[in-house]
């Protein structure tokens, strides 16, 4: 039961977070950042794909956890992106690392609890 309200959990806020990336309005106002973390963000939004892709593949992810369909293979999709947003928020906005702290702490919980399924990648 535990894992499956980590999952779901999960699974909302990467559709919601996902959703707030895509939308032309933001539906999640974006707090006031530092600088060098507004910087950083305008840049990756200047490119016109960074954001839409990262936003695309967080609403994919939310909803193979949501569906509880290929729940190992999404949660390494997510890793990568988790382990951006916690050094995004380590590096260039400490005051709002909580977000990031729980988002990898709820991706490390599900891969742990799906340890069996990842075995043979590390033979």
């Amino acid at each position: 039961m535990f894992t499956k309200i980590v999952r779901i959990l999960l699974g909302i806020i990467l559709v919601l977070f996902g959703l707030n990336k895509l939308l032309p309005t933001p539906f999640i106002p974006l707090p006031e950042m530092p600088d060098k973390a507004a910087s950083f963000m305008t840049s990756l939004g200047a490119t016109g794909y960074v954001l839409k892709t990262v936003g695309t593949l967080e609403i994919l992810i939310g909803l193979m956890l949501l569906l509880k369909k290929w729940v190992a293979f999404a949660l390494t999709l997510l890793a990568p992106i988790s382990i951006n947003i916690l050094l995004f928020h380590l590096f260039l906005d400490a005051s709002a690392i909580g977000g990031a702290l729980l988002v990898a702490t709820l991706n490390g919980i599900l891969i742990y609890k799906h340890w069996t399924q990842y075995k043979t990648l590390f033979q």
